[in-house]
C-alpha cells in the first residue's frame, strides 16, 4: 500500500484541474503581451484567471499579482514593501518559513532594517501581548507573521493579529500559503495588507502562485524588464499554470466545508488512535486546539531508529516530512521545534492530509509504525 502524507509540502492536482490546463497548453500558445488575436486570447484568459481568484477572496482583480509561487510572494511582500513603504523594522517570529526568516535576516544584515522577534508559545503560538510591545517601541513596522505554521500547524488568529498592527500604524504581511484555499478568505474586510498564495498546496500546478497586495499601498516592482502584471513582475506569465490555480481554487472554494470536515476527520482519527495505541508519542504543537486542519506533527520517543525513521516509513510506501520540504536535505533539524523548545530530543514527524487520504491509510500507517518502533524498543510490549 502507499500512502501520501505530506499534502503541506505539496498537493496533487486535482484531476479537473488537468483537464481545465491541457487545452490551454496544447492550444492557446499566444503572448499575453502581443496585440494580435492569439495574444489578446491570452490575454483573455490571464485576466479572467485574476478576477476568478480575486472574486473568491472579496477583492479587486488589481490587488492579486501573479508569481511563481509562495517563497517569491513572500520574497515581493517584504522586500519591496521596505523599499516602497520606507520600512526600517521588521517584526516577525523564529518559526517562520525560511522564505521570510531568510529574507528579512538579510535585509538585517545588509542594515536596511533591524528585525525584531516576537515570543512564540511552547505550542507555537504567537504572544500578541509581546507583539504589541514591541508595536509601540517600533510604530510603522512591516509585521510578517504566518496564518498556519507549515510544520506544527499553530494558528494564528489573523484579525486580532491585523487590528493590533493597524492600531500602531504598522503593516501587515501574513504568509497564507498553507491555509489558501483552506479557508474562506475575505481579504477586503481583513487587516491584512499582504498575503500569499501557492496553487500546488490546494491541488493546482506547481510553479505559480500569488500575492495579493492591498489597494492603499503603492509597491515598486519586484522584477522589472518588462510591464507585465500591472508593471509589478516583468516577464511572460505563465498562462496554464494560471488557468490551472485559478481553478484549482474555484474549486476549493466549492469544497471548502465538505473537504474540511473530511480532512479534519481523518487527522482526528489518527490523533486518536496515536494516543490509544502509542502513550509514548507525543506531539509538537497542540494539534486539537487552533491549529490547522492539514498538519500533525508527532514527536517519536528517541531511539536509535531516530535517523532513519522517516527513511523507514519511504520503504513502507509512506510519504511523510521531518518538517519542511523547502528543508529537505539539511541536517540542522527543524528551526520550528527548536523555536518552541519542546520534545528537542524526540523525532519529529509531519504528518500532513489532503482531500484524497482515508482513515483507512490512516490504518495502514498505525501499523506500519507498531512493526518500526517496536523492535527498536522504543515501545512497551
Amino acid at each position: 500500500m502507499k500512502v501520501y502524507f505530506d499534502n503541506a509540502a505539496t498537493t496533487p492536482i486535482d484531476p479537473e484541474v488537468l483537464e481545465t490546463m491541457i487545452p490551454v497548453m496544447r492550444e492557446d500558445f499566444g503572448n499575453p503581451s502581443s496585440s494580435h488575436s492569439y495574444g489578446r486570447k491570452v490575454k483573455a484568459l490571464l485576466e479572467q484567471s485574476r478576477k476568478t481568484i480575486a472574486a473568491l477572496l472579496n477583492v479587486t482583480p488589481g490587488e492579486i499579482c501573479f508569481t511563481s509561487g509562495g517563497t517569491e510572494a513572500d520574497n515581493f511582500a517584504i522586500r519591496c514593501g521596505v523599499e516602497s513603504l520606507g520600512i526600517k523594522n521588521i517584526i516577525t517570529s523564529p518559526t517562520e518559513h525560511h522564505a521570510v526568516l531568510h529574507t528579512a535576516e538579510e535585509l538585517d544584515k545588509k542594515g536596511i532594517v533591524k528585525m525584531h522577534f516576537v515570543k512564540v508559545t511552547s505550542e507555537g503560538h504567537i504572544d500578541l501581548s509581546d507583539l504589541e510591545r514591541l508595536l509601540i517601541e517600533f510604530p510603522g513596522s512591516l509585521v510578517s507573521l504566518m496564518h498556519a505554521n507549515n510544520e506544527i500547524g499553530a494558528l494564528l488568529d489573523i484579525t486580532k493579529t491585523g487590528e493590533l498592527c493597524k492600531k500602531h500604524n504598522a503593516y501587515f504581511h501574513s504568509d497564507t500559503v498553507q491555509t489558501m484555499g483552506h479557508y474562506k478568505m475575505d481579504l477586503e474586510n481583513m487587516p491584512v495588507d499582504f498575503a500569499t498564495g501557492a496553487a500546488h498546496k490546494f491541488n493546482g500546478p506547481k510553479g505559480v502562485g500569488f500575492l495579493y497586495i492591498s489597494k492603499k499601498l503603492k509597491i515598486q516592482p519586484l522584477i522589472t524588464g518588462g510591464s507585465q502584471e500591472r508593471d509589478l513582475r516583468g516577464g511572460t506569465e505563465n498562462i496554464y499554470g494560471i488557468v490551472g490555480m485559478a481553478k484549482a481554487f474555484e474549486i476549493c472554494m466549492r469544497e471548502c466545508e465538505t473537504k474540511s470536515a473530511q480532512i479534519q476527520a481523518v487527522k482526528t482519527y489518527m490523533i486518536e488512535c496515536l494516543k490509544d495505541q502509542f502513550p509514548e508519542i507525543k506531539f509538537n504543537g497542540n494539534p486539537e486546539e487552533k491549529s490547522l486542519y492539514t498538519v500533525l506533527n508527532v514527536a517519536f520517543p528517541p531511539s536509535d531508529l531516530n535517523e532513519m525513521l522517516l527513511f523507514g516509513f519511504d520503504l513502507r510506501g509512506i510519504a511523510v516530512s521531518g518538517g519542511s520540504a523547502c528543508t529537505s536535505g539539511s541536517n540542522k533539524g527543524s528551526h520550528v521545534i527548536r523555536a518552541i523548545g519542546k520534545n528537542l530530543d524526540h523525532t519529529p514527524v509531519r504528518f500532513s492530509f489532503g482531500k484524497y487520504n482515508t482513515k483507512e491509510e490512516v490504518d495502514y500507517v498505525l501499523s506500519q509504525i507498531q512493526e518500526l518502533l517496536k523492535p527498536a524498543g522504543v515501545l512497551n510490549a
